[in-house]
Formats: C-alpha cells, sequence, structure tokens
C-alpha cells in the first residue's frame, strides 16, 4: 500500500485549507442565510461585456492565445496605466504587461519569479488569505507586518523588519480585510524605503476602482506606481466587472520580471481563457462608477449600523469592514462567527486573516434589503 502521508511534500502539507472558501461551502448547504462571507460582487456582468465574450466564442476566438496575453488587451491596459501611472509600458519598453488568470494567479506567477527557499517576503496583518499560503508553496518565510489597531502599513511598521533576506514587501490597499486605504504620503515613504533597500514593492490593487470619495485624493485613487515604476502592480477584472468567475487580471512592472513570470505562466496556466481577454478589452471601456457608489452607501450602512458599537478602522475602499468584536463579550472572532451562524448570518473570523483572532469581516457586497437585515442581527449581538 502507498504511504500517501509519506509521499505528500513538506510545503503542501503546511498549507491551511481556505478559511473563506468552508465558509462559502457551508454557505452553500444553509437555507437563505445572510451571506457576509465571501467577495464576491452582488451585480452581474454588465450586457456589453458578455455580448463581447459571445462575439468571441462565435467568432472562434477559442484557442490558445500567446501567454502574454492577446495584443489588444495588453496594449487597453498599456494606455490605461500608462495614464494613471505616468510610466512608459509595452514590448521593448522598461515596463510591461502580462494577461493573467486572476489576480490570484498574478500572485503565484510573482511568487515563483521572485522568491528562493528561505528567502523572505513581508505581508501586513491582517492579510488577504493566499498571500502566506502560496509562500508556502515556494517555501518562502513570511514575517508579518502587524498593522493593528488602524489597518495602515506604513514605513516606520516595515523597516524593522527588513533583512538580507527579504525579497519583496506585499502591500494592499484598498485592503482586505479592512477597506482601508492608505494616504499617498504613507505610500511614497513605503515606496522611498524599498528602493533604498532594494526590496521590490508588490501592490495588490484589485479594488482599485472600489476606492470611494474620502479614499481618494484630487479625485484619483492613490497607488504606489504614482511615484516609481520599480515595482510590480497587479490588478484585475474580478470585483470591478463581477467577473470572478471568468479569471482574468493582469502584471504591469519592470520587464525583467514580467518576462520570468511569463516563463512561469508557460509551463502553468498557460493562457487567461481567449474569449474573456476579448471581453476584457471591452471591460476596460465600460463606466462602473454608479456600481461603486451603491457600494459607498453600503459602507456607509455598515458604519452608521455597527461604529458605534465597537471600533472600525475606517473602510475608504474594497467591500469589507473588519470590526472588533465588543471587548465586553469576551468572544473571539471565531466564537463570534459561531454566534452569528446561529442567527444564520455568515462573517469571516479574524483568525482566517491574522495571527490575531480579535476581528471578524464582514463583506457587504449584497442587496440593500439583505445587507439592513444583517446588520440588525449583528448589532443586536455586539450589545
Amino acid at each position: 500500500m502507498i504511504d500517501l502521508e509519506a509521499l505528500l511534500s513538506e510545503r503542501m502539507q503546511a498549507m491551511e485549507p481556505s478559511g473563506i472558501r468552508r465558509v462559502f461551502e457551508l454557505a452553500s448547504k444553509m437555507r437563505d442565510p445572510v451571506n457576509f462571507s465571501i467577495g464576491q460582487p452582488d451585480f452581474d456582468v454588465p450586457e456589453p461585456i458578455k455580448q463581447a465574450a459571445i462575439d468571441a466564442i462565435r467568432a472562434g476566438r477559442n484557442g490558445y492565445t500567446i501567454t502574454q496575453g492577446i495584443a489588444e488587451l495588453r496594449a487597453a491596459v498599456a494606455l490605461k496605466l500608462s495614464g494613471e501611472f505616468g510610466w512608459e509600458i509595452g514590448p521593448g519598453l522598461e515596463c510591461d504587461v502580462l494577461i493573467t488568470n486572476g489576480t490570484s494567479a498574478g500572485l503565484l506567477l510573482a511568487y515563483t519569479a521572485l522568491a528562493d527557499p528561505g528567502d523572505e517576503i513581508i505581508i501586513p496583518d491582517p492579510y488577504f488569505v493566499s498571500y502566506p499560503q502560496v509562500a508556502a508553496m515556494v517555501g518562502a518565510v513570511v514575517r508579518y507586518c502587524d498593522t493593528y489597531p488602524d489597518f495602515r502599513m506604513t514605513a516606520a511598521r516595515l523597516e524593522p523588519l527588513l533583512t538580507d533576506r527579504t525579497k519583496f514587501v506585499v502591500l494592499n490597499s484598498p485592503g482586505n480585510p479592512s477597506g482601508v486605504v492608505l494616504s499617498s504620503d504613507e505610500l511614497r515613504e513605503i515606496v522611498d524605503l524599498c528602493e533604498s533597500r532594494g526590496v521590490l514593492l508588490l501592490s495588490d490593487e484589485i479594488y482599485d476602482e472600489f476606492t470611494y470619495g474620502d479614499g481618494r485624493e484630487a479625485g484619483v485613487f492613490p497607488t504606489p506606481a504614482r511615484f516609481s515604476n520599480q515595482m510590480l502592480v497587479l490588478r484585475g477584472f474580478s470585483k470591478t466587472w463581477g467577473m470572478t468567475g471568468w479569471r482574468l487580471g493582469y502584471a504591469v512592472g519592470p520587464s525583467r520580471l514580467i518576462r520570468e513570470m511569463t516563463k512561469v505562466n508557460q509551463y502553468s496556466f498557460v493562457c487567461a481563457p481567449h474569449m474573456v481577454q476579448h471581453a476584457g478589452v471591452v471591460a476596460l471601456r465600460t463606466d462602473m462608477s454608479s456600481y461603486v457608489a451603491a457600494y459607498e452607501r453600503k459602507r456607509d450602512m455598515v458604519v452608521e449600523a455597527l461604529g458605534g458599537l465597537t471600533e472600525i478602522a475606517h473602510p475608504a475602499g474594497a467591500f469589507y469592514a473588519f470590526p472588533r468584536v465588543p471587548q465586553h463579550l469576551s468572544l473571539t472572532g471565531d466564537a463570534f462567527f459561531r454566534k452569528a451562524l446561529e442567527r444564520n448570518v455568515l462573517v469571516i473570523p479574524g483568525n482566517i486573516f491574522s495571527q490575531r483572532d480579535t476581528h471578524f469581516r464582514i463583506s457587504y457586497a449584497v442587496d440593500d434589503a439583505r445587507l439592513a437585515r444583517g446588520l440588525e442581527i449583528l448589532a443586536a449581538l455586539m450589545k
């Protein structure tokens, strides 16, 4: 008999299954829950984007593309970001574009291209669940930057963690699970610190369009890419255009790094879905500001309902809030999750995203009536 435990790699046994996906699976077995667990927009993909995918399928665009992605989409991304960042982006230039199978794939490609076993990466705590787990896949060592209680990764908090083994720093603004958006001053200091120490900055900006009025500066999204092109930026289509199941994203950064990520992509994902890439061209031309405005109003509902009951770092972006479990309850985030579950409300306990278990995450990507009902239940539990 084969002993599978002996055959499985140590790095895979070091990985934990996604706590978010476990709750998502739990929701599928419940009857009409108030589901604040999954980070998936509650609106459908806009019709012009759907039609573009249908047209591409009917036009026979169903085979492989080149690994980097179709020229039309890469050019559209380069045009958008060169205007936003002030970078020169494109083949043969200092920075280039790689189309990825979602931002999660971009993370895996970047980690694989950058980190050898034993190398160190720094991630914020709390963090998106993939950050430490992908590090385990490549054998990298994670150093956690404690950002409690305001969830702001700053240069002052980062600097003591940098060592000779540090390869890159992962930055996530707007943040998941907190929804916190860093200021331009905070971002500039991080950029300057990383460049002075020869460390790459990886900016995960999947929620870039979900930055609300109080998170924008002079009407623009604060991104570290405005200060330097010596970094890697990851963005995607899943959140802004509701294309979560379509698996489309992109990486923009130094051409030398993009070439190595492309090499990894050739032997793993091969290419993003052909027809979806054509839909992505149309998506980049589709205005989603009315949807974002609706989510800003949902954010206000969350803060108004819970802000007087506990600590909530102000969520100026994404569609999450990360409230602290009221201290008078003497409950962990996991215990509060179970209390909410008894009332048919699904949240995510803080220990899924953190070395601590004092908070819980709410995804307010639900319709207004359900949001109001769930907030009423949570407020009653918190009182």
